[in-house]
């Protein structure tokens, strides 16, 4: 019975002990976790005290510092360059237009003069005058694009003074081409323009599309301003949507007036119009731009009969009728000027492109076989680079 008791009373001990270290644990606080560091801040009373608590910062982010590149050196300004006459601007309101110096008809005929010296120098290197000399020649002339029929009459010509002894030697022979050259060309100086003072003036230009009829004008118009005389243009071309836009271009540059006409337009009733105002104002010059016609369409060669009636009424006095030929081309252009000289009666030719691959010939050919004048030439792309054709200086520049 006793060691009942003492059983019992060992039991009642452990079970109180277990409850009070229950209860111990439950009232322990949690163990600390780990927390960032925060920022402390001052209290409002210790900033108005001024006495601020050292606060905790975290450390600064590194940034990268820009690169300051040097500053460049001073560079004096520029002086403005002048203004191109080909870049469009506007002219001063008095229409006066300063012509640049005339360009080198010979420094500009390479491809000519390179083809036609290559012959001349093997010529004047022989001893006698044989028949390859004249085969020589021949393929010089052709190949320059004198053409069939003015070569076979150059040279039938030498062939039959150097028979009769009037020419001995090859040296001889190149002077006596060379005289002959000139007096096909009627070397006798540029040939004028024609125009009548006092008179509403008219000059038609016509041609083929892609000859540079219109930029011909315009350049013509300039030159014609430079020497003090009044020009209108006339846009004429009505059937090509930039014709018209081209020519105001052009003259805006050389400070002239332009009429221009609805688009697909009567072309007659806009070059009627330019000339009853030309006359109207006193302005003695009216240049006509017409469409690049096929000259093989017999109705359009119609039409540009009809513009030269109306542009010769009065108070119009047509003195020019100027037929534009690209002169690299070649013979072609003997077709174009056969059919426009039977049309509308061609009084002379502007003979474009003549600097670069063109061959040259052609001048030649015309002059011989039409008794067309070649009075202006092309010679580059700059405004003033339309100089008067001088024969003299066109066959010098071939033989020297």
């Amino acid at each position: 019975m006793l060691a009942l008791w003492i059983v019992l009373a060992v039991v009642v001990v452990a079970v109180t002990a277990s409850s009070v270290v229950l209860v111990r644990r439950r009232a322990a606080p949690p163990p600390p976790t780990s927390a960032p560091p925060t920022t402390a801040r001052p209290s409002p009373e210790a900033t108005t005290a001024g006495t601020v608590a050292p606060a905790l910062r975290p450390p600064p982010t590194p940034t990268a510092t820009p690169e300051v590149a040097p500053a460049p050196e001073a560079v004096p300004p520029e002086p403005p360059a002048p203004s191109p006459t080909t870049d469009g601007d506007t002219p001063a309101a008095t229409g006066v237009v300063e012509a640049a110096a005339p360009a080198d008809l010979r420094d500009r005929m390479g491809k000519t003069r390179g083809l036609f010296s290559g012959y001349l120098r093997a010529l004047r290197g022989r001893k006698a005058v044989d028949e390859t000399t004249w085969d020589d020649l021949e393929e010089a002339l052709l190949r320059a694009d004198v053409g069939v029929a003015t070569t076979s009459a150059l040279l039938a010509d030498l062939r039959a003074r150097a028979e009769r002894g009037e020419l001995r030697g090859p040296e001889a022979v190149v002077g006596a081409l060379r005289q002959a050259l000139r007096q096909a060309l009627g070397g006798s100086g540029p040939p004028p323009l024609a125009y009548e003072e006092g008179a509403t003036n008219v000059w038609l230009f016509v041609g083929v599309n892609g000859v540079g009829k219109t930029t011909t004008i315009g350049k013509i118009a300039r030159r014609q301003q430079a020497e003090g005389r009044s020009v209108l243009l006339a846009a004429g071309d009505t059937f090509r949507a930039a014709a018209a836009e081209q020519l105001g271009i052009w003259a805006e540059r050389s400070g002239v007036g332009v009429v221009r006409g609805a688009e697909g337009g009567d072309p007659s009733a806009v070059v009627f119009d330019a000339v009853q105002r030309a006359a109207a104002r006193g302005q003695g010059l009216v240049l006509a731009d017409t469409a690049g016609r096929l000259h093989t369409k017999v109705n359009l060669v119609e039409e540009l009969k009809k513009i030269r009636r109306v542009a010769d009424r009065p108070p119009g006095r047509v003195t020019e009728v100027l037929l534009v030929l690209d002169a690299t081309t070649g013979q072609n252009g003997m077709a174009q000027a056969r059919q426009f000289l039977e049309a509308v009666g061609v009084t002379g030719v502007v003979l474009t492109k003549l600097d670069g691959t063109a061959k040259g010939g052609i001048v030649v050919a015309i002059q011989r076989e039409f008794g067309l004048p070649v009075k202006l030439v092309g010679i580059g792309e700059g405004p003033d680079d339309l100089i008067e054709f001088d024969a003299d200086q066109f066959v010098d520049a071939l033989f020297e």
